[in-house]
């Protein structure tokens, strides 16, 4: 009979009190050591939290004349997050500002936010990108990775170097225990790591030893120095299955919020959103969440080329084996997911508590960028957001009209779609070519005209998808070119 492996003691035997006043020195030691600022990736997390905290309790240690050096705090916002946590993380935001301020100390809080082109909605219902997959994982670039390295680098700039603290733990997965043990190789100095994709940037990872139970352990002992309550924390953790949260992302090599619990209500990279669905069963006040899952679940489909194009972006025809390697959304996908979205932000606003009626699921700023791309980059000229937000919200849209700047109006598209009997690829063609033709009309040189009438004449040179991959199958076959290999090529729709 094998004799039972006996727990592991907590901190390997030493009291926590004895590993804080040492962690909390060592910090000490490298804020004093050097003036570069630091920069602290907090995502709201049990994570990121106990290592701002132990900054925070390091900071109140050193005498005012030494707490010169900025400590930055930054917070990426997908504008897609978690709502309960996204609410969590602002408000947390806004007492350690305070709090800071009132305690003297140089920690300056920041909410980043994707560039309105790059949001998650503009890419999805704007471009057409198909909800992002494994292969085709265009998310996390856009929504985190370039927020968070833009700031990173303008402090760079402004100081010729950065030093990240972050909540990285070894316990947190086998891949990043690896890594994490290989950039340990060409530290600079104790602790410092270098980050390969920031130049100029060192990473140090205070808990990088610590075990989940570890974590928790401090976050219940030690009060919270700028006066969120931990005891919260641990119930927002509780009211959810699984145990880790969305890290700051900086690199492609970081887990994206796929594997955490705390990450994009939209995320279809994970088979269920199972943080929400506990929310929403083990709390009556969370109910109202329930039109978000459902709409990610729609957005979450095994096999959806039924809504997407058969060609890519620029009218290529991309085969991979015998199949065609399908675009972008639809139209009438793409205005689907408009209205699904919309209804579900309407539903919310006049159902849920009072406290989050207010809540934006899409930003005005992201409806009038996807306005623009459907009727100036897509030629989708009847303009159809305004009508969608009117039917759905009940509100008129808060755009000036663009019936100056296009082809034909709304009665002329309707007249031009009878005229095409239905037929989507004639229609969608015809209706590009007047586009084209509209907006060179009023330039003096109208330089590249003739490009863009054979580049929409091509794109739409099909009469369906059985013989656009019959063309393409032929084509392949005379010039012998080789099939394109999606395990290395993504499943990208531009």
């Amino acid at each position: 009979m094998s004799t039972p492996t006996k727990p592991k003691a907590p901190f390997e035997g030493s009291t926590l009190n004895a590993v804080v006043a040492e962690l909390t020195a060592e910090v000490r030691e490298l804020y004093t050591a050097d003036e570069v600022p630091w920069v602290i990736g907090y995502s709201g997390g049990k994570d990121s939290t106990a290592v701002l905290q132990l900054v925070w309790l390091a900071l109140q240690e050193l005498p005012a004349e030494q707490r010169i050096k900025p400590v930055h705090v930054i917070s990426t916002d997908t504008l897609v997050e978690n709502p309960i946590v996204a609410s969590w993380v602002s408000q947390s935001l806004d007492t350690m500002g305070q709090a800071a301020e009132k305690q003297g100390l140089p920690v300056r809080p920041h909410r980043l936010t994707p560039a309105v082109k790059d949001t998650f909605w503009v890419g999805l219902i704007g471009k057409g990108y198909p909800a992002p997959r494994p292969k085709f994982r265009w998310c996390t670039e856009r929504l985190k990775i370039k927020p968070s390295n833009s700031f990173i680098r303008s402090v760079v700039d402004d100081y010729g170097e950065a030093i990240l603290v972050l909540g990285t733990r070894k316990a947190e997965s086998q891949i990043r225990a690896r890594t994490m043990e290989k950039h340990e190789k060409y530290r600079v100095r104790d602790r410092l790591s270098p980050n390969g994709n920031l130049p100029n940037s060192l990473v140090y990872s205070p808990i990088e030893a610590w075990s989940t139970d570890e974590v928790w352990m401090f976050l219940m002992q030690q009060s919270n120095p700028w006066g969120h309550p931990n005891k919260d924390l641990l119930t927002m953790y509780q009211g959810a299955s699984a145990d880790s949260e969305c890290p700051l992302v900086v690199d492609s090599t970081t887990p994206s919020c796929g594997d955490s619990r705390f990450g994009c209500w939209t995320c279809t990279l994970v088979d269920q959103d199972k943080s929400m669905t506990a929310m929403i069963q083990n709390d009556e006040e969370k109910e109202w969440m329930q039109p978000l899952l459902d709409l990610r679940n729609e957005l979450d489909v095994a096999d959806d080329t039924h809504l997407r194009d058969f060609r890519k972006m620029d009218g290529r025809i991309q085969l991979f084996g015998d199949r065609i390697v399908h675009g972008p959304y639809t139209q009438t996908a793409r205005e689907q997911w408009l209205r699904k979205l919309l209804e579900a932000q309407t539903w919310v606003r006049k159902n849920a508590p009072e406290h989050v009626r207010g809540i934006e699921l899409i930003t005005m700023d992201e409806l009038h960028e996807i306005r623009r791309l459907w009727v100036f980059d897509k030629h989708e000229v009847e303009d159809s957001l305004p009508g969608i937000y009117k039917e759905v919200t009940g509100d008129d849209f808060p755009g000036e009209p663009l019936d100056d700047q296009l082809a034909l109006g709304a009665d002329e598209m309707q007249l031009l779609r009878e005229i095409c009997e239905d037929d989507e690829l004639h229609f969608g063609t015809t209706r590009e070519l007047l586009a084209v033709e509209r907006r060179f009309r009023t330039m003096n040189r109208r330089s590249g005209l003739f490009e863009q009438l054979e580049k929409a004449v091509k794109k739409g040179a099909w009469s369906g998808k059985d013989e656009a991959l019959a063309y393409t199958q032929d084509r392949y076959t005379r010039r012998q070119l080789p099939l394109i290999d999606l395990e290395k090529t993504p499943d990208a729709s531009a």
